[in-house]
């Protein structure tokens, strides 16, 4: 199996508690012995998807085609993973009661978001790196002081404090808690027509009194959040994390009709991203879009950097270099107006 085959082989294996066109696909390559395992955990692992591959096979009763050390192996992690967002879990809902006594509400987001509201038949499928949540802009730095108050600080003893150029507050953490905290005051990068504003009209109240976005929004934001705040658009690149988050959700709400209801400046890319993942795995119902020029031309770009690993290092260096120097310009630029901007300037200057 090559790197291509591998990924097709994963991303259908991520499908078959659903899809019975996959599921067959599977068993039958699995049967035939043409599946490279040692690929197929590198891949996995450097998706993040490791512990939802083997949820998927365990729940399709395939686990005794594999080779018994493998399948340990995939036990051990998955079970270091269940410890870990059941720790995650823990740590959101103490956040969230201390929050609201203080009246302010946190808006869950991605993986921890996913965990609260039980996404996954199993919290183990999800590899969740920090605890991200969203307040709104004029409650942000309310919202700081009090998780400061409460233990936490910093990450980086040396940290700069660069909220103003990014979507969030630098992490901070506490002693004893397992997950580092991003507290957002914004989405993404580009939030024109997908800001707090926009999605306070349909938050989901769960019943631990958590609050997390509406599937509609879950939807958006998973897609924005590949294609611009990772540069995906630009580097032409899959995410099999994001891709199997899109899946799931697309099992709870039409993603077409999502897409036809959100008007907003950048519509492309998410119908690139839509396209993209179906193909991946295998043109699920669900993840049924409308075929365009576009989204043609998208998936055969994408496939022509897996295929050629080299230019599509050079295409990301070349658009990493880009971005830069963009956001470099125009960090200097807004300091001649803005004041909040020349003391960042100041501050990264002395620091």
């Amino acid at each position: 199996m090559n790197y291509k085959e591998t990924l097709f082989f994963v991303a259908k294996c991520l499908t078959i508690t659903h899809e019975k066109v996959n599921r067959n696909l599977v068993e039958e390559t699995i049967k035939a012995n043409l599946v490279n395992w040692d690929a197929v955990v590198k891949l996995s692992t450097a998706h993040y998807v490791f512990p939802a591959l083997y949820c998927n096979l365990k729940r399709a009763n395939f686990l005794h085609y594999l080779p018994s050390d493998l399948v340990g192996y995939m036990q051990h992690i998955t079970h270091l993973n269940r410890e870990r967002n059941q720790e995650i879990i823990k740590e959101a809902t103490e956040i969230n009661q201390l929050l609201l006594s203080n009246n302010i509400t946190p808006i869950f987001l991605k993986g921890t978001g996913n965990l609260l509201e039980g996404l996954y038949e199993d919290i183990a499928e999800r590899m969740v790196g920090d605890i991200d949540f969203l307040v709104d802009k004029e409650k942000f730095n309310l919202t700081v002081n009090i998780l400061k108050e409460n233990g936490y600080h910093e990450k980086s003893p040396n940290y700069l404090d660069n909220t103003v150029l990014s979507r969030h507050y630098p992490k901070i953490i506490k002693e004893g808690k397992i997950a580092a905290v991003e507290v957002h005051y914004k989405m993404i990068t580009n939030e024109k027509g997908f800001d707090y504003s926009f999605i306070e009209k349909s938050f989901y109240k769960l019943v631990n009194n958590t609050t997390v976005l509406s599937y509609e929004n879950q939807i958006l934001l998973t897609c924005f959040n590949k294609q611009i705040n990772d540069k995906g658009q630009w580097f032409k690149t899959i995410a099999l994390r994001n891709s199997y988050d899109l899946y799931m959700l697309s099992k709870k709400t039409s993603v077409k009709t999502v897409l036809n209801n959100f008007n907003h400046p950048e519509s492309d890319l998410l119908k690139n991203f839509f396209a993209t993942t179906n193909y991946t795995f295998n043109s699920p119902h669900s993840l049924e879009y409308t075929k365009t020029r576009k989204t043609k031309k998208h998936i055969k770009k994408v496939f022509f950097f897996i295929n050629n690993p080299k230019k599509s290092a050079f295409n990301k260096k070349i658009w990493s270099l880009y971005f830069l120097y963009k956001h470099r310009f125009s960090v200097i630029l807004k300091s001649f107006y803005l004041k909040k901007y020349r003391k960042y300037l100041f501050n990264r200057f002395f620091n």
